[in-house]
């Protein structure tokens, strides 16, 4: 049985959000039941069942009835939509780095945090083997294009004294808050990538908007201006 949901009036993005999370709520159910809890007729239902049958987002399951009606349609969430509502993959990763830290320690923290940004390093480097070792700007718009690729949200800019990274997105920054050595491990591996010492001048983990990264490069300064010749009097 499903239970009413409040509100009847609501945009088709809306609705289907409303669907998706009594679909999840209940495991399935069937159009005339999706109908009754929201508030809407069950060939409004239908339309936006239909719809987000052809995105991948729900599935259907044929299932008997009582009485000698034909066998009703149950709808339930596809994999792909289930994904939308998160898990708790980040409270189940914090309580075990909190385990290892309470039993091995902080050294072990960094090994840990090493070893998962090494596989970063490894995805990332491909990107980065066409561009000029020397060019370390060009590397972090190279690299930051590969980041984007990870999740990350990544630009890069050409500033006065080199370049910057910009990470708008950390996929751990709830864990990494407590646990900075993932963000320690990750400017390592950055510098590594792009040759050159890296500096982090901020960080989402820290409370700052942005992952910031300054990259130092060369530093073009204006010509300097040709005196004219004095005329002798």
């Amino acid at each position: 049985m499903v239970t009413r949901a409040t509100g009847t009036h609501s945009t088709d993005g809306d609705t289907r959000r409303r669907v998706s999370r009594l679909l999840l709520e209940q495991g399935h159910a069937t159009a005339a039941e999706l109908a009754r809890a929201l508030g809407i007729t069950a060939t409004a239902t239908r339309r936006h069942l239909d719809a987000m049958e052809s995105e991948g987002l729900v599935q259907t399951r044929v299932v008997k009835t009582s009485g000698r009606g034909r066998p009703a349609k149950s709808y339930q969430l596809t994999s792909v939509a289930r994904e939308s509502f998160g898990h708790t993959y980040g409270d189940m990763a914090m309580e075990a780095l909190r385990w290892i830290r309470r039993f091995e320690g902080d050294d072990a923290i960094g090994a840990f945090a090493a070893e998962q940004v090494a596989r970063l390093e490894a995805r990332c480097r491909a990107a980065l083997e066409a561009v000029d070792p020397d060019d370390h700007v060009a590397r972090a718009q190279a690299l930051a294009t590969a980041l984007s690729g990870e999740g990350y949200a990544a630009t890069a800019t050409v500033i006065a004294t080199g370049g910057q990274i910009c990470q708008h997105h950390c996929p751990v920054a709830g864990v990494a808050a407590e646990f900075p050595q993932l963000c320690e491990a990750e400017t390592r591996v950055i510098s590594k990538l792009l040759g050159v010492h890296v500096q982090r001048l901020a960080t989402i983990a820290n409370g700052d908007g942005v992952c910031t990264t300054h990259v130092p490069g060369p530093v073009s300064l204006p010509a300097p201006k040709r005196q004219s010749a004095e005329r002798p009097d």
